[in-house]
C-alpha cells in the first residue's frame, strides 16, 4: 500500500496565514471582506469578518470555500450551469451550502485537492481576485 494513498492537510497555521494575506488583498483594494478556510472535507479550519464588512458576508464565503472544495471547481464555475435550463439547473438549492457566485477556490497542491476558500463582501470578482492572489502568494496551484 506504501505509495499508493497519499494525504495532505492544511495545518491551523497556513490557514490564518491565508487570512492574512486575504485581507492584505482586501485592504489594498479598500474592501471589507468575510473570507473561510475549509478543509479537504469541508470542515471549517479559519474564517474572519473585517470590520465593516456585511454581517451576511460570512455565510456566502463559507458556502463558496464549500462548493469550491465539494467540486475541486471554483465557485462561480457554476453561476452560469444552475440557471434555468444549464446543465446543472437546480442542484445547487438542494444544499443550502452551496453557493455559485465568484469568490470561492479550491486549495490545490501539486494538483491535490486540500481544501477550499472564499470570500465574500466585494464584487463577485474582487472577492475570487483576492482568494487567488492569497493562494497563489503561499504557493498553491
Amino acid at each position: 500500500m506504501d505509495g499508493l494513498v497519499s494525504r495532505r492537510h492544511l495545518s491551523l497555521d497556513l490557514a490564518l496565514s491565508l487570512l492574512a494575506r486575504v485581507r492584505e488583498e482586501a485592504e489594498a483594494r479598500d474592501l471589507s471582506l468575510a473570507v473561510a478556510i475549509v478543509d479537504g472535507s469541508g470542515h471549517v479550519l479559519a474564517s474572519q469578518r473585517m470590520d465593516g464588512a456585511a454581517l451576511g458576508a460570512m455565510q456566502l464565503a463559507l458556502g463558496k470555500a464549500y462548493t469550491a472544495v465539494s467540486w475541486a471547481t471554483p465557485s462561480g464555475e457554476f453561476a452560469r450551469s444552475t440557471q434555468p435550463g444549464g446543465d446543472d439547473w437546480g442542484w445547487n438549492t438542494t444544499d443550502p451550502r452551496i453557493v455559485v457566485y465568484a469568490g470561492g477556490v479550491p486549495l490545490l497542491v501539486d494538483g491535490e485537492l486540500v481544501g477550499g476558500i472564499g470570500a465574500s463582501g466585494g464584487t463577485a470578482t474582487e472577492d475570487e481576485e483576492c482568494v487567488v492572489a492569497a493562494s497563489a502568494g503561499l504557493g498553491f496551484d
